[in-house]
């Protein structure tokens, strides 16, 4: 019966969303731009892991017209994002996700 109840535990963990799935692809979802058009907007003005991660994180505590890489029109329909309910750990958990689902460095032949 242990056996059971850990190997139920176990399959419950691997269906269960991961922090960016559950925290920013839902919300994106609604959107008529999808998710990884903002990484490429993102990773066009900062270039690196390191600065696109850094620009991230700085957004989406505090987000604002003058930090945002989207365009006049897109925040005129849209608006700005409100600041994420992430603590810090998690937003950098979410963004590492984000940057390995959407990096392009190693993958273009």
């Amino acid at each position: 019966m242990a056996r059971l109840i850990i190997l139920f535990l176990i399959t419950l963990s691997f269906l269960k969303a991961d922090i960016y799935e559950e925290n920013c692809v839902t919300c994106h979802k609604q959107l008529p731009v999808s998710i990884d058009k903002f990484f490429y907007r993102y990773l066009l003005k900062y270039s690196s892991e390191k600065a696109v991660k850094f620009a991230l994180f700085e957004y989406l505590k505090e987000p604002s017209k003058e930090t945002t890489v989207m365009p006049e029109a897109f925040i005129l329909r849209f608006d700005i994002k409100k600041p994420t309910t992430l603590d810090d750990k998690q937003l950098k958990q979410a963004l590492d996700i984000y940057w390995d689902k959407y990096k392009v460095f190693g993958k273009l032949k």
